[in-house]
């Protein structure tokens, strides 16, 4: 579990110090406002928006994209209003949280299959900033990673869900690992059994392969 001054060190390679202090500050009133909650897997929950922050500061994204994703929750899961937010990180910040909080309110609305393709234009037409639909990413991400501690009938419908609506807007973001990655957690969320199949089948051809490799080299030896 990565901590905030592992997290903040890492940041310190493309961001200013003054930055840096910002996302930790935030980091601090993220723990705070979610003091007492925790996840499924019994972790505090300020682990979870840790490790969405990660995900987007793998991809060098700024400092308000990163406070956003330490917040992304207080709106949705607290008492904090965005006026709040504002005061204390600026407009930009409550804007960009308030949008990932509009956002996982028309997810609840969109479970039905059909309405797939209409949250796709509805997130991209009401999103004025890019950034809340990458914090969203990210946080769907996350989420993805972590779906073994859930039951299986919840696993296989945010796996579909994860499949029907968000790997089609990675893909068309131009995300192509973040796309992949949806698409490989969601296939092995809904088919465990088949994926398992195919990852022994791909082991055994590579370790054909690797053979067949062994072999050239010892021929041209």
């Amino acid at each position: 579990m990565q901590t905030i001054d592992a997290f903040c060190h890492k940041l310190a390679s493309y961001l200013p110090h003054t930055q840096v202090q910002q996302v930790r500050r935030a980091y601090y009133y993220s723990e705070q406002a979610h003091d007492g909650q925790t996840r499924r897997s019994g972790e505090p929950y300020v682990t979870h928006p840790l490790a969405v922050a990660g995900i987007l500061a793998e991809q060098k994204l700024d400092h308000h994209s990163l406070i956003a994703a330490l917040l992304h929750d207080v709106i949705e899961d607290t008492g904090i209003s965005k006026n709040a937010l504002a005061e204390q990180f600026g407009e930009t910040v409550a804007d960009l949280v308030d949008g990932v909080s509009k956002l996982t309110q028309i997810e609840f609305t969109s479970k039905a299959e059909a309405q797939a393709e209409n949250f796709q234009k509805m997130a991209m037409a009401m999103t004025k900033d890019i950034r809340v639909i990458l914090v969203k990413l990210a946080d769907r991400l996350h989420n993805m990673r972590t779906l073994g501690v859930l039951k299986p009938e919840k696993r296989r419908r945010i796996a579909r869900e994860t499949l029907e609506i968000y790997a089609p807007i990675a893909n068309r973001l131009g995300m192509n690992s973040l796309r992949m990655e949806f698409q490989n957690l969601g296939f092995h969320a809904m088919y465990p059994m088949r994926a398992a199949r195919i990852a022994a089948a791909v082991r055994a051809a590579r370790g054909h392969r690797k053979e067949v490799v062994n072999k050239i080299e010892e021929n041209i030896k």
